[in-house]
C-alpha cells in the first residue's frame, strides 16, 4: 500500500491550486506480479456548496471504494473564499483525472477504467465533468485526457432552477448576469447532458429538504432522453450530506440502513464497465 499527494498545479501550470491525494493498493497475491496487473481507479470530489470541501465526503468515501477493490484518489479541489470561479474547479477535476490516466502504470491503474463519485456541489462538479468533458481541452489550451469512464452523482446540485442556490452563487461569482445566463447553458447539467455523456449512477434522499431529490430525477431523466446509461435510487428519508450512510460519519437514524448501500451497488454499476471481474 502507498500513498500520493500531488500538487495539481506544479504538474499543471495553468491552474490555481488543487491538491490530488491517493491511496493505492499493491499486488494482492504472493505471487508475481504480472506486467499488466493494474486495477480500476475512483476519483472522490467533495461537496460543500463551492464553498469548502467536506472531508466527510473525501477519506471516508476513499476507504469505502478501497474496500470495494478501486484505486482511490480524493480531489481538494479549490472554492469561492479561495478567490476562484467557474472554470477553476472543473479544470482541477480534469487535471486530477488525466494524472491518474496518465501515470496509470506506477499508480496501480487501468486507463480505461477510471471513474469519479461526487457529492452535493462535488456532484455538480463530477456532473459537469461528465458533460463538458469534451470541451476541457480548448479551456485549458492543452489536450487532456479526461473523460471518466463512468460518474456517481450523490444527492447532486444539478439545476439552477431546482439546486442548491448558494453553489451557484459561489460558483459563477463575478459574472454578469447575461454571462451567468450563457453559462448555465451548461451549468444546469440536466440541459447539457448529451450522447457523449458517460454512464452515470444516481442517487438522493426524498427528505433532502437541502438540494431537492427533483436534481437526481432530471439528471435521470436527461440521460434517458438519450438513450444513455443510468441507475437512479431515491431513497425514502434522509437528510442532505449523508457520506457514506454509515454511522461513523451519521447520527444514528434508521434511514441509515436503507442509505448505506448505496456504496456497493455503486460499485456495482462501475464493475459493469470494467474488464476484470472482482
Amino acid at each position: 500500500m502507498k500513498t500520493i499527494s500531488v500538487e495539481l498545479k506544479s504538474v499543471y501550470p495553468f491552474l490555481q491550486g488543487g491538491k490530488l491525494d491517493g491511496l493505492i493498493a499493491d499486488y494482492p497475491f504472493d505471487r508475481e506480479v504480472p506486467e499488466d496487473w493494474g486495477r480500476p481507479a475512483v476519483l472522490v470530489i467533495p461537496g460543500g456548496g463551492y464553498a469548502m470541501a467536506c472531508r466527510r465526503e473525501g477519506e471516508p468515501i476513499a476507504a469505502a471504494f478501497l474496500a470495494q477493490g478501486f484505486q482511490v484518489f480524493i480531489l481538494w479541489y479549490l472554492n469561492a473564499p479561495q478567490g476562484v470561479r467557474y472554470p477553476e474547479q472543473l479544470l482541477e477535476a480534469s487535471s486530477a483525472m488525466d494524472y491518474i490516466k496518465s501515470h496509470a502504470k506506477e499508480l496501480n491503474v487501468k486507463p480505461d477504467e477510471v471513474f469519479a463519485v461526487g457529492f452535493s456541489a462535488g456532484g455538480h462538479l463530477t456532473g459537469n465533468l461528465a458533460v463538458e468533458h469534451q470541451n476541457v481541452s480548448q479551456k485549458a489550451g492543452v489536450a487532456l485526457n479526461c473523460k471518466p469512464t463512468a460518474v456517481g452523482l450523490c444527492y447532486p446540485v444539478i439545476s439552477n432552477t431546482h439546486g442548491h442556490f448558494g453553489s451557484y452563487v459561489n460558483l459563477l461569482n463575478g459574472y454578469s448576469e447575461e454571462e451567468k445566463t450563457e453559462l448555465l447553458k451548461t451549468l444546469n447539467l440536466n440541459e447539457a447532458v448529451s450522447e457523449d455523456t458517460p454512464p452515470a449512477f444516481i442517487w438522493a434522499t426524498a427528505t433532502d429538504q437541502s438540494v431537492p431529490a427533483d436534481n437526481a430525477i432530471r439528471f435521470a431523466q436527461a440521460m434517458s432522453d438519450h438513450g444513455l446509461d443510468y441507475e437512479l435510487h431515491i431513497y425514502p428519508r434522509g437528510v442532505h450530506g449523508l457520506s457514506t450512510g454509515r454511522m461513523d460519519v451519521n447520527p444514528e437514524g434508521p434511514e441509515l440502513k436503507k442509505v448505506k448501500v448505496w456504496v456497493e451497488d455503486c460499485a456495482e454499476f462501475f464493475r459493469m464497465y470494467c474488464t476484470d471481474k472482482f
